[in-house]
């Protein structure tokens, strides 16, 4: 989960690398560091801490055209200056910055230690640069010493690799993220096209498995020993879509974005007319025909709106389906390969659980198809097929506009399936693509209400616990609204089924346990209310998120959700999230970089 970026061309490397570092951490950020390959040295900066204390650190500019910088998430070692990347040989001649896990380091670093060599940090990462010395010790070259040393690593790694006998840098993928940026003044690679989007919009996505040497005469790739060709692609969004744009905090910008985010989804995707979709998937007839499940494997939020999926799949496409949490996952139960499709939703596409429950789909016999934002992403290249929610970059780490088109992404494949498989009518379709239509338009209405939701946070701030409530559609929005909340405002949080909530949870309540309830159509709103009696008999205050005017003296606030037929809850959660944005805001709470958490979960 951490980031790392490599610069090597005419340009000073330093302010490439410090920028980019910024634009990187979201991906992590107890700890950063830069290496620079200057003549005749290699100088490390590095501290605990987030890049503004780095900055301080660095010389006000070098003569280094030639660097690599590290943004760290802590897995194994705590966030301190030692661990901070890059780290170095014993001779400070090379160094390497690392997304990922060495799985086998220990082995690594004890038959290194037994051959004299001392280590300096706690970290995996370190064995990584010592491996290096001793095969540039034996006189072979940068390139095919990392090839070396990779072939003795298990785990999972993207390498950033200089040294002060080598002109350029050397990278690696086997597992973790890695992009490649093209330009005529220099080359980079970094974790995410972010890092440098305002330096280049040509990109290439290695593959895993692949060496990448990147010198004055441009990128040459290697996998197996075998030069090979990554074809190149122009990255689209502006730079500016991955800055604050004159918001306090990434998260609130990225819920303002959820308008446009949702036109991008659905641009080009929908004929309503027909009643039907183009998604430009090569599902084979036969095999839709043939399915007869659909299996959600995800994570996080990545789960709540598979949650939501599920019953829209089941009640209009009419296919039986199932959600699992990706590390629990086991394909199995008596299930026919050829008549289940296994979803895989991943934002970044490089989360590891769901990659892993996606694999072992596959290696089942399963099809599978990835849901996820990321174009050239492993969940995208390693699928059997490809959706992409087309959202843009979603820099805060607690997804907001992800959410609301990965569902709507994947109501859209609700239709293509119901559709084309003869189970969901054209005016069944219609209507809930006349609702896709209308999700920006309805979103922005909620939007416009924002200063009553700061208002109603301010008010509530102080509860001891916060209950979501929902049913049908509207439970999955309720467990998404607990999740945003205690991720940035660190506070107890639970979502349910609002049914649940008398067979135990009902001992929790008291007037200080704020209440948020979802009330629109595709919650049973009707008997949720019956529930938000029970809670507010028992002094609990309750927000009301509801469509219709019915049980309104049995709330203490009404947050109007205008009517969308079966994606109205999914209106009613761009509240909640407003909601627990302005709670964390008047607590001073780190919002975009919540503690203990980054934004691309790539270990298990």
């Amino acid at each position: 989960m951490c980031g790392i970026i490599g610069y090597t061309g005419d340009d000073d490397a330093l302010p490439i690398l410090a920028d980019g570092l910024e634009n990187l951490e979201y991906r992590g950020y107890d700890s950063a560091g830069v290496a620079l390959r200057r003549t005749g040295s290699v100088d490390v900066y590095k501290c605990a801490g987030e890049i503004s204390a780095l900055r301080e650190r660095l010389p006000d500019a070098s003569d280094a055209t030639t660097g690599v910088g590290h943004t760290r998430w802590s897995t194994h070692g705590e966030p301190t200056d030692a661990n901070a990347h890059p780290h170095t040989d014993e001779a400070g001649e090379v160094a390497v910055v690392h997304n990922g896990i060495i799985e086998n380091y220990d082995e690594l670093k004890s038959a290194l230690e037994s051959r004299g060599h001392e280590f300096e940090s706690e970290t995996d990462t370190e064995v990584v640069p010592h491996l290096i010395e001793e095969e540039l010790d034996d006189g072979r070259a940068l390139p095919v010493a990392v090839d070396r040393v990779v072939d003795q690593l298990s785990g999972s790694f993207a390498l950033g690799v200089v040294s002060e006998g080598f002109d350029g840098l050397v990278a690696v993928r086997q597992d973790s993220p890695l992009v490649v940026g093209l330009s005529d003044t220099g080359s980079f690679i970094a974790s995410d096209v972010t890092a440098f989007i305002e330096h280049t919009r040509e990109v290439c996505y290695p593959e895993d498995g692949d060496r990448i040497v990147l010198t004055d005469d441009g990128v040459d790739i290697e996998n197996d020993g075998e030069r090979v060709e990554r074809p190149s692609e122009r990255v689209e969004w502006e730079a500016e879509a991955a800055e604050k744009g004159g918001y306090d905090h990434y998260m609130l910008k990225e819920i303002h974005e959820q308008p446009q985010s949702l036109r991008q989804t659905v641009s080009g995707r929908i004929d309503e007319m027909a009643g039907d979709v183009d998604l430009d998937l090569d599902l084979p007839a036969e095999y839709l025909d043939s399915v007869e499940e659909v299996q959600l494997v995800a994570c996080g939020t990545s789960y709540h709106a598979a949650l939501y999926a599920k019953r829209l799949l089941e009640e209009l496409a009419d296919v039986r389906a199932s959600v699992e949490i990706a590390s629990e996952y086991e394909f199995g139960g008596g299930r026919d390969p050829w008549r289940t499709l296994v979803v895989a939703v991943t934002q970044s596409g490089e989360t590891a659980d769901t990659l892993s429950a996606m694999r072992q789909a596959s290696r089942a016999g399963a099809r599978t198809l990835a849901v996820t934002n990321t174009v050239g992403s492993t969940a995208a290249r390693e699928a059997d097929h490809a959706l992409y929610i087309r959202a843009g970059p979603e820099i805060g780490v607690a997804a907001t506009k992800t959410f609301s088109s990965q569902v709507a992404t994947l109501s859209l494949l609700t239709v293509y399936l119901g559709r084309r498989r003869g189970d969901l009518s054209r005016e069944r379709a219609q209507t809930l693509l006349e609702n896709l239509r209308g999700f920006p338009g309805a979103i922005q209405r909620l939007l416009d209400e924002e200063d009553t939701l700061r208002e109603v946070a301010a008010e509530y701030a102080d509860g001891d616990a916060f209950f979501f409530l929902g049913r049908r559609l509207g439970t999955p929005v309720a467990l998404e609204g607990a999740l945003k909340l205690k991720e940035i405002a660190y506070v107890h949080a639970e979502g349910f089924a609002a049914g649940e909530l008398k067979h135990g949870p009902l001992a929790l309540v008291t007037p200080e346990t704020p209440v948020l309830a979802v009330l629109t159509k595709g919650s049973n709103p009707e008997a949720t209310l019956n529930n938000v009696k029970e809670v507010e008999s028992r002094g609990a205050p309750v927000i009301g998120f509801s469509s219709h005017e019915a049980g309104e003296k049995y709330l203490d606030t009404v947050v109007a959700v205008p009517e969308l037929g079966l994606l109205e809850p999914l209106v009613a959660n761009v509240g909640m999230q407003l909601f627990a944005y302005y709670v964390a805001d008047g607590m001073g709470r780190a919002i975009d970089k919540p503690r203990n958490l980054a934004k691309s979960v790539t270990v298990e």
